[in-house]
């Protein structure tokens, strides 16, 4: 069973590249290319598939090829969605047809796939021969497709897995194919022969089933492994002679035998099957028939590990982090309120955190320690938290990541800082995979008493597997603008790309929301004057019926801060709608503003700062992240319900300010002076 995708071809001009479409034959069947037609600009065109129904997990599969610098990219495109979600990107040109395949985890919502492939330089190009969508995992395969499910021989001079034709498990008309390999032609006792599959692109955990022939089995070993991204190696399965001693392994019997091995896939893995020749008479191993099951193959098994169980934001507690007896007093939970010396929680602003000081501790060396939860071994994480120095002095204040083994063994320090920057939260993202179970433990150490200060601890996150890239609705501006660009008509200032502070005193951020020394956007107040303003305006968003959540981080410090306001763009002139605004100086934190909206066509938001009275009036945003679904926990939507008098001759004040909060049951009703 299998789903072709018929294609829409949607041509997308970027300003005088031209780009045809066109079918080339290729022996009995044909491809679709794109071809540049200038040299001047790139571009892209996209295939649009037809709406995939509800489906159970399926494999999306497509043979293609890129020549030049060109690209190519498939998404999918899911209803109500803003953004389209990215599923696979090539890694760089192909001399040949290449195979992308791509799991598809069980949906009840109706999605599309969305191929888009770019134009680089002069000759480059972009080919798709087949595009096939089939019920089942893209690891399972009979090897009876001309492209062999996307499994690949890793070349040997001397020893490859080849498709072998017989009357093979699945096919008993003399037709079937398996993947065999054999000794005929190897020259020495260490070659070794892998057939590779394609890698998982999502989380999957069960049951793989196998079946495999093999002669002179005392002459050759059979493993299985996996293989991450990075290229390490984790033994699945061994064949066994002594467990299937009673077989006949002669060519003349050629039995099957069964194998089950419980998989766990919590990040990209391809399965490796491997046969080393260690003896004279070598022999051959077949293979067929690879088929997996979401349950487990043992009932006894334990589930994939839910790393969530290690996020802890502290607005609530401590989570599952512990101290010992003896640390008990030293890590606290706090909430600071901010001002111009000392910056709020990392979450919202003005939230809750963790504090060390080791001043206080008992012991030599003056150490605090604070222990994750226990994380099982044979696992990669990538584990996220965000820390602060506080304080003025503290020199020598050092705050480190060790993993504390669960059998005792000596623990291993996998981070410790490397900025000393004072009152400024910052980002760390590490990459962790340990053979043994273990737990995460944060030390905070310092020499002596006099050099002991406080540091902060914030936002811990894991997840499973390498630390990823964000996704496209994800905007942290460390790469660029992500499509948001500057409204040259509607303003008469721009929003500018900083890192580090501002170069007006006493007013911006000192450093970005994301990492504390990464990019965020500003308006630099003393390019401009009193009132002037600067609008931003994201690409083009895709409407729904549904509510949809705009949450980003806004700073606003300085005496003369103006205002930062949020429009949703129709389209339409003067037709923007007020959907978020903040006016006047807000303290020396990064603030987070949740908002929800919905609107069902599409459309862009823009983000608006006007420039205050005085040059100190530096308005900056980050971290903006555009979500499906109404926000969670506080939302501060402001809608003005009533605009009064004129207290001046030039001057119209809004005193009534409606300001919605999702964890309440009142709507509290502020009075605020507003310049219009």
């Amino acid at each position: 069973y299998f789903i072709l995708i018929y294609c829409i071809i949607l041509f997308l001009h970027a300003q005088t590249l031209a780009m045809n479409v066109v079918f080339l034959p290729l022996h009995s069947g044909h491809f679709i290319t794109v071809e540049e037609q200038v040299q001047e600009d790139q571009g892209k065109a996209v295939l649009l598939g037809p709406d995939v129904e509800q489906q159970d997990w399926s494999c999306f599969r497509m043979v293609y090829q890129v020549t030049g610098s060109a690209s190519l990219q498939v998404q999918k495109r899911t209803d109500g969605e803003s953004f389209d979600q990215v599923l696979w990107t090539t890694q760089g040109p192909s001399d040949s047809w290449l195979i992308a395949s791509i799991d598809l985890q069980n949906s009840t919502e109706t999605f599309k796939i969305v191929i888009e492939g770019k134009l680089g330089e002069e000759g480059s190009s972009v080919s798709i021969f087949e595009i096939k969508i089939s019920d089942k995992y893209c690891i399972e395969c009979e090897f009876e497709e001309d492209h062999l499910c996307g499994y690949t021989n890793e070349w040997n001079r001397y020893m490859n897995w080849r498709v072998g034709r017989s009357d093979d498990t699945a096919l008993n008309d003399g037709t079937g194919q398996y993947m065999f390999v054999d000794s005929n032609d190897t020259k020495s006792f260490q070659e070794v022969a892998k057939l590779v599959s394609p890698m998982t692109t999502v989380p999957m955990s069960g049951c793989l089933s196998f079946q495999y022939q093999q002669y002179h089995a005392g002459d050759h070993l059979f493993t299985l492994f996996s293989r991450d991204q990075a290229g390490q190696y984790q033994e699945l399965w061994r064949a066994d002679l002594l467990e299937n001693n009673n077989v006949n392994w002669s060519p003349e019997t050629r039995v099957w035998i069964p194998v089950q091995v419980d998989l766990k896939a919590p990040y990209p893995l391809e399965l490796v099957f491997e046969v080393s020749f260690n003896g004279p008479h070598g022999g051959y191993v077949i293979l067929d028939q690879i088929s997996f099951s979401p349950e487990f193959c043992n009932a006894g098994t334990e589930p994939m590990f839910d790393p969530s169980v290690a996020n802890c934001d502290f607005e609530s507690g401590y989570c599952q982090y512990v101290q010992t007896q003896t640390d008990s007093s030293l890590w606290r939970r706090v909430s600071v309120r901010p001002n111009i010396y000392t910056a709020g929680d990392h979450t919202t602003g003005a939230g809750s955190f963790l504090l060390a000081n080791s001043r206080f501790s008992l012991q030599s060396g003056y150490v605090s320690r604070l222990f994750g939860p226990p994380m099982p071994g044979n696992q990669k994480y990538c584990l996220k938290f965000f820390y602060s120095l506080r304080g003025l002095s503290g020199t020598d204040q050092v705050l480190s990541a060790y993993l504390y083994y669960a059998d005792g063994t000596k623990q291993e320090q996998i981070w410790t800082q490397n900025y000393k920057i004072r009152n400024v939260w910052i980002a760390v993202e590490l990459t962790i995979q340990s053979q043994k179970n273990a737990q995460v433990v944060f030390i905070s150490t310092c020499k002596n008493i006099w050099s002991c200060d406080s540091v902060g601890l914030d936002d811990i996150k894991v997840t499973l597997g390498d630390c990823a890239l964000l996704a496209p609705s994800h905007c942290d501006f460390e790469a660029g603008l992500c499509g948001f660009t500057q409204d040259k008509e509607g303003d008469s200032g721009d929003w500018m790309l900083a890192r580090g502070p501002t170069p007006t005193s006493y007013t911006g951020p000192r450093g970005d929301h994301t990492t504390g020394v990464g990019h965020y956007l500003h308006m630099e107040a003393s390019m401009m004057l009193a009132g002037h303003k600067a609008r931003l305006v994201s690409s083009s968003l895709r409407g729904s019926r549904e509510t949809q959540c705009l949450q980003f981080y806004y700073h606003m410090y300085g005496s003369g801060i103006g205002q930062l306001s949020v429009y949703l763009q129709t389209g339409e002139e003067n037709q923007d709608k007020l959907l978020w605004t903040s006016r006047g100086e807000q303290g020396i934190s990064w603030l987070r503003a949740s908002v929800n909206y919905q609107y069902d066509q599409q459309h862009q938001i823009v983000f608006e700062a006007t420039r205050g009275a005085s040059v100190r009036s530096d308005i900056a945003i980050d971290d903006v992240v555009f979500e499906r679904g109404p926000c969670r926990g506080i939302y501060d939507n402001l809608i003005i319900i009533h605009i009064c008098y004129s207290r001046y001759r030039d001057e119209l004040y809004i005193l009534f300010v409606h300001k919605m909060h999702a964890n309440t049951k009142l709507n509290a009703v502020e009075m605020e002076r507003v310049v219009c």
